[in-house]
């Protein structure tokens, strides 16, 4: 099998909308009128208000939940349910805790047919390397760090090629350092990838250190506020944070995050005092 890596996709999000029934007969309109597109070899992060319906969206993107209006295509076919040509790494691991690191690696391909024998074991090895596990090819989940888990994680996801990875807050929980480390082993990886990535984040420094654009949604019911292209030279290191061009992006993203973290605020949403309290500390 060619060594060229992932094949390319175009994922459009066209109008979605979805609303849930509350227990108390109530309805409640999570996503409203949303339209995106994801370009193939692109790194799109995503961010809102925290509740305005960020994992709903990945739910739809994935396949698992069907809008209740409007469509989703992939390379203009249109979605119906989950796929192999899109998967989702969450916030929590989904490792096998049965499974050894390269097991769990090895499981995706293994099934699809993608590689065999010797070549499947040279892929895995690889890819472990590059995320530097190779060492703990043999350990079990358990045995591991959490970041060391996410970093498994992430290898599981992409060695099966998808055309689209949905990254639903991957490095929460862990500590700043982690953090960092994992961007490197992520940028890597995507690197590689000539599909399309959406990231999801919470943290708007991390957004603009890995992305080519930066998606700020509004509060519920969400849909995109504006889209803002992340023009900064690659690699990104943590100097860049000092440039003024980087400054005059973190100050447009802070502004539109604050308008709707306010509207999230006093719709009962407290865990937007975090979006306030950021933009306080810059302004």
């Amino acid at each position: 099998m060619s060594q060229t890596l992932w094949p390319k996709g175009c994922l459009e999000a066209v109008d979605l909308h979805k609303t849930y029934r509350l227990e108390s007969g109530a309805t409640r309109q999570v996503i409203g009128g949303f339209n995106l597109t994801l370009t193939p070899k692109a790194l799109t992060a995503l961010m809102g208000p925290s509740g305005c319906g960020k994992s709903v969206l990945i739910n739809l993107l994935a396949g698992y939940e069907e809008p209740d209006q409007g469509a989703i295509y992939l390379d203009n076919q249109l979605i119906s349910g989950p796929g192999p040509d899109r998967l989702v790494v969450f916030q929590e691991t989904a490792l096998f805790p049965w499974l050894s690191v390269f097991e769990n690696v090895a499981y995706g391909p293994k099934i699809q047919g993608l590689y065999k024998g010797a070549e499947l074991t040279k892929v895995v090895r690889d890819l472990l390397r590059l995320v530097g596990l190779d060492e703990f090819r043999d350990q079990y989940p358990a045995q591991l760090s959490g970041g060391m888990q996410r970093r498994a994680e992430l290898a599981r996801a992409l060695i099966n090629h998808p055309k689209v990875a949905l990254m639903d807050e991957p490095f929460r929980g862990l500590d700043a350092l982690t953090r960092s480390l994992m961007r490197d082993y992520y940028l890597e990886l995507f690197e590689k990838s000539q599909g399309c990535h959406l990231f999801v984040t919470a943290e708007l420094d991390e957004a603009l250190l890995l992305a080519d654009s930066l998606v700020i949604t509004t509060n519920q019911p969400a849909k995109v506020k504006k889209i803002i292209p992340v023009n900064l030279p690659r690699p990104r290191l943590e100097t860049i944070r000092n440039s003024p061009e980087y400054l005059a992006l973190k100050a447009e993203s802070l502004e539109l995050l604050h308008e709707e973290a306010l509207k999230s605020f006093k719709a009962g949403a407290l865990d937007a005092v975090d979006f306030v309290g950021a933009y306080a500390a810059v302004n």
